[in-house]
């Protein structure tokens, strides 16, 4: 069996041992524990390997490519695709939110106390720059700053095919077995995705039940319909006008990686998947791959800016405070920018 089948099957199986312990309310029992401890270990078995996954990658893919302008091109490309699919989300969001209107009766947050916006830390396009240059590298890797990461893997990796091959060749041999490396130890952490995805999926609805549905339901139907347009509609377009390709081939290509972003909330996480499917299933360039994955990862999240920007409006309607169009556009622009900067973890 193929294994987005399994993961799949172990989905259903997860959510349906889930709603059934959380009806017999059988928690903090041995079994509970265990069922929930093997979620836990698979997510930091792929976070374990994300970092060195990423500077090699990028390293091998970036040093790989000779010619400067191929890499101007790649990177002009990869950067305009990603701000255009976040733009084109957030406005998705924007939209639905304008036209749903789920704060409205959201009794929830309507007696919510006033938040203190004291607490709040503004970033701007510059700080994001600025974060992008490590300090401290070690300090860096030992954090998982992945926008620090890939900063000084680009640059690591371009400045290596600038200098004689003589002294490059052995620094480029190293980076090269620890992928591979890498990369059979990601081969098998994937294999465990059934167990990881069974476990999580128990934990989501055996905590948490179906009461979140039953609070915020207009939202959570707000934001599943403006994922599933981007999903269904607008990535499908993309890949029929600009690639010619068969969006149903292609998301059959990536199902496991489709199917472990959903279990697991977390690009991050995904990430050694995502490359394992790109690379075997799709055929594309490990040059490519290595350069646009990483950083996609990181820099174009779609779902996060879709969902902060309608979250916004929903939250503001449920407190009844009505934004113009001028307040929504900042709101537009806040979100694109901080899906650039968040971190590919959950919550």
């Amino acid at each position: 069996m193929k294994l987005h089948w399994k993961i799949l099957i172990a989905m259903i199986l997860g959510v349906s041992t889930g709603l059934l312990l959380d009806s017999l309310k059988v928690k903090n029992t041995l079994i509970f524990d265990l069922i929930i401890l093997v979620g836990d270990i698979f997510i930091k078995l792929l976070k374990m390997v994300i970092v060195p996954l990423v500077f090699t990658s990028i390293t091998i893919g970036v040093s790989s490519i000779k010619n400067r302008s191929k890499i101007r091109r790649l990177s002009t490309k990869t950067f305009l695709y990603y701000i255009s699919t976040s733009f084109i989300a957030i406005l998705i969001g924007l939209s639905l939110a304008n036209t749903i209107q789920p704060g409205i009766g959201a009794s929830t947050l309507s007696n919510a106390g006033i938040y203190d916006t004291s607490n709040l830390n503004s970033s701007s396009m510059f700080d994001i720059l600025k974060r992008m240059i490590p300090s401290n590298l070690i300090s860096a890797f030992a954090n998982g700053d992945m926008l620090s990461i890939i900063f000084f893997a680009i640059f690591f990796g371009m400045t290596m095919s600038l200098i004689s091959s003589e002294k490059s060749t052995p620094v480029l041999n190293v980076v090269s077995s620890i992928y591979h490396i890498i990369i059979k130890m990601t081969q098998g952490i994937i294999n465990l995705a059934p167990f990881g995805v069974f476990s999580l999926m128990f934990k989501a609805i055996s905590l948490s039940g179906m009461t979140i549905f039953r609070e915020l339901g207009m939202y959570a139907l707000t934001i599943i319909v403006g994922l599933s347009i981007h999903l269904f509609i607008i990535i499908p377009l993309i890949l029929i006008l600009f690639i010619k390709v068969n969006p149903v081939i292609h998301f059959k290509a990536i199902a496991p990686a489709m199917l472990t972003a959903f279990s697991t909330s977390s690009s991050s996480a995904t990430l050694p998947v995502t490359m394992k499917c790109v690379e075997e299933n799709i055929n594309v360039s490990n040059e490519t791959s290595s350069f646009v994955l990483p950083m996609g990862s990181t820099v174009n999240m779609d779902g996060t800016a879709l969902y902060e920007c309608a979250g916004v409006l929903f939250i503001a309607q449920a407190i009844g405070i009505p934004l113009d169009a001028g307040q929504q556009f900042i709101v537009v622009i806040t979100a694109l920018l901080a899906s650039i900067g968040a971190a590919g973890i959950p919550s």
